[in-house]
């Protein structure tokens, strides 16, 4: 069985919250699948700046936790797919609250760190 690098903290609500999110690429995994279901290979593409090894072992521990769902086809060539699950939609008004604030705070954000779009 797959065991994590960083153990679960079940001794804190919002540790217990953030160490199921709390990696650079999950909430963004978890927004994505709000649409449907994805390949591998369709998250890959949306998130190019993701080294495939870090998105898959990601997928690995939310599938873990119960916050997708992985799909494998009986076909050949075999081929899978991720949901995400009712526990992983119950992160979403999360996930939109924080888009919500890097939205308003990303001009402050663009002056501090010099970068434009």
């Amino acid at each position: 069985m797959y065991e994590r690098k960083i153990p679960v903290d079940l001794s804190c609500p919002l540790r217990l919250t953030m160490s199921l999110i709390n990696s650079k690429w999950k909430s963004c995994i978890l927004d994505e699948l709000r649409n449907g279901p994805m390949r591998p290979s369709e998250l890959h593409k949306v998130l190019p700046e993701a080294a495939p090894r870090v998105l898959d072992l990601q997928l690995k521990e939310l599938a873990e936790d119960g916050l997708v769902a992985k799909t494998i086809f009986a076909e050949l060539p075999p081929r899978s797919e991720y949901a995400i699950t009712g526990l992983g939609r119950s992160l979403l008004p999360i996930i939109d609250a924080m888009i919500a604030w890097g939205e308003e705070n990303r001009l402050l954000f663009k002056r501090k760190f010099g970068k434009t779009d």
